[in-house]
């Protein structure tokens, strides 16, 4: 059966609830195409929205010991922070030009893991992440970050592929 909502009598009862704050963007950065694609979404709202862009990259730390691999220098803790650290440095020096306002932050850990901890720690209203759109038999040997992230985050999460459909112009 058909209501015409146009012509109803008494109120509906439709409550109106405030919009969610959009003051703390983060956008987990591993310097690949995704993440750039995912910090392009990132700035964009936070110039629309006047809002803070956290770019956070996770240092994975090995954890398999290949013995035919011990003539190799692995590369020191310190060594991958001050990377991590000159990357996030260099990633959107733009947009500081712009205005928008960037923290960058870099951890060691499980990404999937400090991505949610960092989002809950510094109070982040929406998290942009990249999608790598692998294949079904990668997804289902590595996981998906992304994936995990949608799953355990209190934040909201707004997944983007690299390619495919853009809304917001780079």
């Amino acid at each position: 059966m058909f209501t015409d909502l146009t012509h109803a009598t008494a109120p509906l009862p439709f409550r109106s609830r405030p919009m969610i704050r959009l003051k703390q963007i983060l956008v987990p950065i591993d310097f690949s195409p995704q993440s750039e694609r995912a910090s392009d979404y990132g700035l964009t709202l936070a110039r629309k929205f006047g809002a803070t862009v956290h770019l956070l990259h996770v240092i994975e730390d090995p954890v398999v010991y290949l013995p035919m691999y011990e003539s190799y220098p692995v590369p020191s803790r310190q060594q991958f922070e001050t990377y991590a650290q000159e990357r996030l440095d260099n990633w959107i020096p733009e947009a500081v030009a712009e205005g928008v306002k960037i923290e960058t932050a870099w951890r060691h850990g499980r990404p999937d893991v400090e991505i949610v901890d960092y989002a809950s720690d510094s109070a982040i209203d929406l998290i942009v992440i990249g999608t790598h759109g692998r294949g079904m038999a990668a997804h289902l040997l590595l996981g998906s970050v992304a994936e995990k992230v949608v799953r355990k985050a209190a934040s909201p999460v707004l997944t983007v592929h690299a390619t495919g459909h853009q809304f917001v112009q780079s």
